[in-house]
Formats: structure tokens, C-alpha cells, sequence
């Protein structure tokens, strides 16, 4: 197993720590079928529709029922 040679500062974890505050949310973009918003390469939650394909049921269908 690895040892390490230094002990690593309070000032070097905290800047590898702060990284992850730096990261933005992911993107949504619209979908094709209904053009609420979603993340891509995900069904859409609103309608069930993946690359013009119906996946899941939907919100819209389920309150439909």
C-alpha cells in the first residue's frame, strides 16, 4: 500500500476541496416531444419520451388516468 511522504496541509486540502463548489449545474435542454426541460441523454419526466421513442409514462399520462 502507498505512504505517503508529507502530510498534506490544511491549505492544499481545502483548494482540492473548493473544486467542487466551482462546478455548475448541470444543463437542461428542451425536449422534442412536449419542450419542458431536461438533462440530456435522459427520458424526459414530463412526457416519457427518449429520441422520439415513448420509454416511461410520463407525468402527463399518469394524471390523465
Amino acid at each position: 500500500m502507498a505512504v505517503q511522504k508529507r502530510r498534506q496541509s490544511k491549505s492544499r486540502s481545502a483548494i482540492r476541496r473548493a473544486q467542487v463548489m466551482k462546478r455548475t449545474a448541470p444543463a437542461g435542454i428542451p425536449c422534442a416531444q412536449c419542450g419542458e426541460m431536461k438533462l440530456p441523454h435522459h427520458a424526459c419526466a414530463a412526457c416519457g419520451f427518449y429520441r422520439g421513442r415513448q420509454v416511461i409514462a410520463g407525468k402527463q399520462q399518469e394524471e390523465a388516468s
